[in-house]
């Protein structure tokens, strides 16, 4: 799949500042090997935090690899060092925001909710919170994910979480809760999209309006418009 090329003045360039990490495993034991895994974990961390918060800011196309590292208090060889380059930092972005909110999303689903419509309510105010401690990456998700170059991410934003809300769509079906007939794949993605962009919303203009007041409002609406 071809992505787009880096934006102006991006060379690679010689780093300065932190050195780069060895790769692991290049001196030392065991011990050693599990140090610098550690070390480099940490250091991705900190370029997918630096690089959600500055494309959430100003876009994907206007975030520079020079900015990501001054950001995330390292060198711009990092940077290559752990990704590559620019697009290959973002889909890995894509990748461990996607994987940490179907995480969100699963352990919900698991929950004590006594009926597959309770579950959906779980699952609502599971993505309300999860997108409350990382307000960058729903905006990340919300303006910049759609673009054809990162189709995969999209499908594995279908298969991962939006499928948790269609399993519980299907079971409110088989259960009664919803009418037989009820389309679950477009409901799961119109419940998804709606929570996400009531999230962003609220951390934009009402910080300070509770989420649990959002997740009620949010619930009602649905059980009004999907109930039999």
């Amino acid at each position: 799949m071809s992505r787009p090329a880096d934006g102006p003045g991006e060379d690679r360039g010689t780093p300065g500042g932190e050195a780069e990490e060895p790769p692991a495993g290049r001196s030392g034991g065991p011990g050693a090997v599990r140090a610098s895994g550690g070390r480099r974990a940490q250091t991705r961390q900190r370029l997918y935090r630096a690089a959600a918060d500055l494309i959430a800011e100003q876009g994907f196309a206007a975030t520079t690899v020079d900015a990501i590292a001054e950001r995330a208090g390292v060198a711009k060889g990092t940077v290559f060092y752990n990704f590559g380059s620019k697009e290959a930092l973002f889909a890995g972005l894509l990748d461990h925001g996607i994987e940490r909110l179907a995480g969100a999303l699963a352990e919900a689903a698991r929950g004590p909710a006594t009926s597959p419509v309770a579950v959906l309510d779980a699952l609502m105010l599971a993505q309300l919170r999860f997108f409350d401690e990382y307000g960058p990456f729903a905006r990340v998700l919300l303006a910049e994910m759609w673009r054809a170059a990162w189709q995969d991410a999209v499908l594995r934003l279908r298969t991962s979480v939006l499928a948790v809300y269609e399993r519980v769509l299907a079971d409110a079906v088989a259960a009664g809760e919803l009418r037989s007939g009820f389309d679950t794949g477009t409901a799961a993605t119109a419940v998804f999209g709606m929570v996400l962009t009531v999230a962003i919303e609220r951390r934009a203009l009402r910080p300070d309006q509770p989420v649990e007041d959002v997740h009620a409002t949010l619930a009602e609406l649905v059980h009004r418009r999907i109930s039999p």
